[in-house]
């Protein structure tokens, strides 16, 4: 069984949405969990629900790194907090995964301090999915990396596409560069460069891809800096909550469109769990010797029960073996190991 070690105090409703979430997930996957975190506001929050108590365990970390601290500084000075905690369950082997919804930068820099990179990786990414017109698309970096070198973008391509092979089920997917025009000329230098590693790399490189199109299904996998990636998730899911707004008010603003709603309610219901990130529950942390899913926020109860799903797929597709083999792979023409 897979045992998933989860932060109990990261995220804007913890410990209840996080604990809630956690509970879900045990009654529907074959899991077992680790709750970390202040054990008198977990203890008091279990009170409240009945669960198999022989696949919950409570382990004590008394700080919390807020979303505001500095994530350098905060894992440096808060070494008894729950992200720090939880991923040392992780690295001593107590926990096959870690998952929270606590400061992202934080979880980055502790899982890359604490359990190190994988073999010939050089930055974590965060890998983030994202609803398109055919499926969905995964961008990488969402935020881990604002400053990356065309290795590393290399890097996360491969990291990527082996991730929606092993996770998402597609064999051979697309990789794009995301990039202000199609043309291979586009782009601040790093991104050029990046494209020619690309196009020498055994990943299904398509080219240089536009904003305009990571909504179409034209591409897998979409690479980008941290920078640009998180920019890119921020947008998108302000942009899908006000169109859920303006739709309804919209609807709500006559008799005619509240008639019209009640016979809609399916549709929309549909609608809203397309764009609904608690659908997918996190991201992985790709490049990391361990597997660390890191949650939005505002993650729900809902979103943390599919992280932990995320999380134990993971595990038991031993995806970072599979990150590993195909980026030695890659790695093996020497032109592109010195770029």
């Amino acid at each position: 069984m897979v045992r998933v070690a989860v932060d109990a105090m990261g995220g804007d409703y913890a410990p209840g949405a996080i604990i809630r979430g956690g509970l879900d997930a045990i009654k529907k996957f074959e899991v077992s969990l680790l709750f970390v975190g202040q054990s008198d506001r977990i203890q008091a929050e279990l009170t409240h629900h009945k669960f198999n108590r022989s696949r919950i365990e409570v382990v004590h970390a008394d700080e919390i790194i807020e979303m505001d601290e500095s994530p350098a500084v905060a894992i440096r000075k808060k070494k008894n907090s729950s992200i720090s905690v939880g991923i040392n369950l992780l690295k001593e082997g107590r926990a096959d995964a870690f998952f929270s919804a606590g400061n992202t930068g934080g979880v980055v820099c502790a899982a890359t301090l604490f359990l190190g990179l994988l073999e010939t990786i050089e930055r974590p990414g965060i890998a983030i999915v994202m609803p398109n017109l055919k499926g969905v698309s995964l961008i990488i970096d969402g935020g881990a990396n604002i400053d990356p070198k065309p290795l590393h973008l290399l890097q996360y391509g491969i990291m990527g596409s082996a991730y929606y092979e092993q996770i998402l089920g597609k064999m051979n997917p697309s990789v794009g560069l995301l990039n202000v025009g199609e043309e291979e000329s586009k782009g601040p230098d790093f991104v050029k460069e990046t494209y020619q590693l690309l196009e020498r790399s055994p990943v299904n490189f398509i080219g240089n891809i536009e904003g305009k199109d990571i909504f179409s299904g034209h591409c897998d996998v979409i690479v980008c800096d941290g920078y640009v990636g998180n920019v890119t998730l921020k947008v998108s899911e302000s942009m899908a909550e006000t169109l859920a707004f303006f739709l309804k008010q919209e609807l709500l603003s006559s008799i005619w469109g509240r008639f019209g709603l009640l016979f809609a309610k399916k549709s929309f219901r549909n609608f809203k769990k397309k764009i609904d990130y608690s659908e997918y529950g996190g991201a992985p942390l790709l490049g990391v010797n361990g597997i660390v899913i890191i949650g939005h926020g505002r993650s729900s109860s809902k979103a943390v029960m599919n992280a932990i799903r995320f999380a134990k797929e993971e595990v038991e597709r031993n995806i970072n073996q599979n990150i590993m083999e195909q980026v030695k792979k890659a790695l093996v023409d020497q032109s592109v190991n010195k770029a």
